[in-house]
């Protein structure tokens, strides 16, 4: 018999963290099904808190979660952040802000205006991702659409196209029209005879017509949705106007040598399906929706030294050590605690947790993630290549992608993401990590040329002085972008004695808020069970 956790690492290796997330919550693992069928805010029953007091560890999502509804249940709560802000890896930077790493702070010199802003860390809410949705219906944060994938952005990859950027809607008509071609063959010489009646047949080859726009003969020789010869989309609109030349199917073929055939099918991934939203003025604005509630809750620059389960008189409790701006500051007594502290910074922090709670707290690895933004001097994706949002896509050994607003559409300027690297090739090189461990004018340096490749003279429409860096594995008390394992581990999902830990590091869906929230509302609903009872 296999345990649970080895059938959700099958289950990781052949659907994915998609699969793991859906498989968690049939088999009733993510703690939220007894609070509502959709983890909705505000689900536990109210006034059983009784004055307990719990102490949160972290204001990241998940601590800001776990505070606000166990404070409406009537626990006295405390968050420690540790920093002067809160949000944790949810980080809007505008006009005036300060980034901070290891190796020293940036200034962002964006200009002073409401729609210039760069989301440094999470950037889309997926439509399914219901809790973090409610918490916005529930605070009135206004939303609006993200646009994730546009077939007018670009790909772009070295010893594929002539190394020349390909838009979109080409190659992804091309790819379409190719396999529409090859299968309506197979299907005319009979080949699928076992699987298909001649009703079938007809009906294959029909539907097989029109998905791959071919020819009366079933053969692709391009087609309008690929765009059309000159230099204006609406050239189609003129009865004479011809499509572009097809890329050749060896080229379409090609592609595969700069492993990006999974940029194809980018979104189709569950979490980057349509629709996606962003909350219009910067993903901060559900952190400060949370801080207007909760806000007075949290002692910030508050550093945990040490946490410590104790028991005296029968009763188990909390101790937490911690320095406020360096001064040594009296323990903080709970009668729980949540821990939503990183592995990689918690690792360092003394405790007496059990010897399976701490060698879980090692095995979390965290990935690296990069994040370049600049502010264009204009809009020239917009007025040029009629690019409003989406993604272009270039080789992994480079910047990977360029994001373009998707706010702010026709304004003077913008802030567009000039680089997103993240994750390993099948060589296990870790690209953001390279780029983490450049030096902030390095990083820089790299986006500008890099971005030449898909927008030639791009290094002259930006303003270079307000280029921002990101690198999560350089920042205090984050130490990494989000867990790399899509599998929670067993051991940080159960509490250790009075301390509980929440997080998307418990969570199917690491590297999203959604996780985090869920998380917490889970670890609500375990002390909420476990005063109870």
């Amino acid at each position: 018999m296999i345990t649970k956790r080895q059938f959700l690492q099958y289950i990781g290796s052949v659907a994915g963290a998609a699969g793991v997330y859906r498989s968690m919550a049939a088999l009733g693992m993510l703690g939220v099904s007894s609070l509502t069928g959709c983890s909705s805010p505000s689900a536990v029953s109210q006034g059983l808190g009784d004055g307990k007091r719990v102490v949160i560890l972290g204001a990241g999502i998940a601590g800001l979660t776990a505070a606000y509804e166990l404070d409406r249940l009537g626990y006295a709560c405390t968050i420690l952040e540790a920093t002067a802000r809160a949000g944790g890896r949810n980080l809007t930077v505008r006009h005036g802000d300060v980034i901070e790493e290891f190796s020293g702070m940036q200034r962002v010199k964006f200009d002073n205006e409401a729609y210039l802003y760069a989301n440094m860390g999470p950037a889309r809410i997926p439509y399914h991702h219901r809790t973090i949705l409610d918490y916005c219906k529930t605070f009135g944060v206004e939303l609006e659409v993200f646009t994730n994938d546009n077939r007018a952005a670009f790909f772009q990859a070295p010893g594929s196209f002539d190394n020349q950027p390909v838009v979109a809607r080409q190659l992804h008509t091309d790819q379409r029209g190719y396999i529409a071609e090859l299968l309506a063959k197979a299907v005319q010489r009979n080949a699928l005879d076992q699987e298909l009646t001649a009703e079938d047949r007809e009906r294959l080859l029909s539907m097989l017509a029109d998905f791959g726009n071919l020819e009366d003969d079933y053969m692709y020789k391009g087609s309008g949705r690929a765009g059309y010869q000159g230099d204006h989309i609406n050239k189609g609109l003129d009865g004479d106007a011809m499509p572009v030349e097809p890329l050749g199917l060896r080229q379409v073929l090609g592609f595969d040598k700069a492993d990006l055939w999974w940029t194809l099918r980018f979104s189709h991934g569950i979490n980057q399906n349509p629709t996606l939203f962003q909350p219009v003025g910067g993903m901060d604005m559900i952190v400060e929706a949370f801080e207007e509630r909760v806000g007075h809750l949290i002692r910030y620059e508050s550093i945990v030294d040490g946490i410590w389960n104790k028991t005296e008189g029968g009763r188990s409790f909390v101790s937490v050590d911690y320095s406020y701006r360096g001064e040594v500051m009296e323990s903080f007594v709970a009668d729980f605690a949540i821990c939503t502290i990183p592995t990689t910074v918690l690792k360092d922090i003394d405790n007496n947790f059990s010897g399976t709670t701490r060698t879980a707290i090692d095995e979390k690895k965290y990935d690296a993630a990069v994040k370049i933004a600049f502010q264009a001097k204009r809009r020239f994706w917009e007025e040029d290549h009629y690019i409003y949002g989406g993604i272009s896509w270039t080789t992994h050994n480079d910047i990977q992608q360029i994001w373009y607003p998707a706010n702010g559409y026709h304004r003077a300027k913008g802030v567009i993401l000039g680089a997103y690297v993240f994750g390993e090739d099948e060589f296990d090189r870790d690209f953001a990590l390279r780029f983490a461990k450049m030096s902030h004018s390095q990083r820089l340096e790299h986006a500008l040329t890099s971005g030449e490749r898909i927008h030639p003279g791009y290094r002259n429409e930006l303003e270079v002085n307000t280029g921002v860096s990101r690198a999560w594995s350089e920042v205090p008390f984050q130490k990494g972008s989000w867990p790399s394992a899509p599998v929670p581990i067993e051991a940080l999902e159960m509490p250790d004695g009075a301390v509980y830990f929440a997080g998307d590091l418990t969570s199917a869906l690491t590297g999203w808020q959604e996780g985090s929230a869920q998380s917490a509302l889970a670890t609500v609903e375990a002390i909420n069970d476990r005063v109870m009872t």
